[in-house]
């Protein structure tokens, strides 16, 4: 590779960007807050500024992809869990660029999954691993963050295509009666319940008050429910696990996802043992019939730190080979 090309996992939160000056070689990662920007614009000028000034040659990027999280579809962008608003085409103008990938940013995390070293990812309870030599197969993916991000990638010959899903926003479906009483506090609330509302950090914060008229943030709820110092958050979070695991064999069910269900998103590498002790497993696995067709489904933790670059810098020479 000549030059540099720019990466970026943009979230509701944070924007995590690159430099990559071969494939899958990474450089000057930094995550800056998408609050202290006005715009996206703004916040790439940031980075390739102190990339200039840490002796990078920034001023040389002319290829860029993005993964945002946000659905893609046309050349207009407006962030659900952010202000940030943008048009593809005069963001590249602006830029410099001579190509800008933008993807969901779900999309780019599922395509790295057939890529993550062993050491990139935890598993969780049983299921049968796919051994090498046999076809590939559909391979799942779900991640509680800001939002609920849910896709997939489908093996195609030599290729994956990756899903752009907006799975986190179909409505939630209770599995006992604990769920049951938190969907009708938040039915007198929001009217539609959707498994984002529960599975993310608001979600956090919303089954906490459900179970106890009381109001605690995200992390003040995961600290005490880690440190041993609440049993309020403790049961929040168990609950949280379990929800996640029911959604979880919902999209595997969905996607035929027999090569694996993945789980990604900034909240549960965060838990644990909360986590790995929960009854995400079971939840999982609990689909009456199907249930022995999801215990062959392995599920895994993702555990590298960046995995969405991998996937936009696996998505982006595609776009460059293509006629501009």
């Amino acid at each position: 590779m000549r030059e540099l090309r720019l990466l970026a996992d943009i979230g509701g939160t944070n924007a995590r960007f690159a430099l990559e000056s071969g494939a899958g070689q990474f450089a000057d990662i930094e995550v800056l807050a998408c609050a202290d920007y006005a715009t996206l614009g703004e916040a790439m000028g940031a980075y390739l500024g102190r990339a200039a000034a840490r002796g990078l040659a920034a001023d040389s990027v002319r290829q860029a992809a993005l993964a945002i999280a946000n659905p893609v579809e046309e050349d207009r962008v407006s962030m659900t869990n952010h202000h940030w608003s943008f048009s593809i085409e005069a963001l590249r103008r602006q830029q410099g660029l001579d190509t800008l990938l933008v993807v969901n940013d779900f999309a780019a995390l599922a395509m790295a999954l057939p890529h993550l070293p062993p050491e990139g990812r935890l598993r969780i309870g049983g299921g049968v691993e796919l051994q090498d030599g046999r076809p590939a197969r559909p391979i799942g993916l779900i991640g509680p963050g800001t939002g609920l991000g849910v896709s997939g990638v489908i093996p195609a010959g030599k290729r994956w295509i990756a899903l752009a899903s907006e799975g986190g926003h179909v409505s939630f479906a209770p599995a006992n009666r604990d769920e049951v009483a938190i969907l009708e506090a938040l039915w007198s609330e929001y009217g539609h319940v959707s498994a984002e509302r529960l599975l993310s950090g608001m979600g956090l914060e919303l089954i906490y008050w459900a179970l106890t008229g009381r109001r605690l943030d995200a992390p003040a709820i995961t600290g005490a429910a880690i440190a041993g110092e609440s049993d309020d958050c403790r049961r929040t979070v168990e609950i949280f696990c379990g929800i996640l695991g029911s959604v979880a064999g919902n999209v595997a069910l969905t996607l035929g996802a027999t090569g694996g269900m993945y789980i990604g998103g900034g909240i549960v590498p965060r838990l644990g043992k909360l986590f790995t002790e929960s009854s995400f497993r079971a939840r999982f696995e609990d689909k009456g019939r199907l249930g022995p067709y999801l215990a062959r489904i392995p599920t895994y933790l993702i555990t590298e730190q960046y995995p969405a670059l991998r996937g936009v810098s696996a998505m982006l020479p595609e776009r460059t080979a293509s006629p501009q």
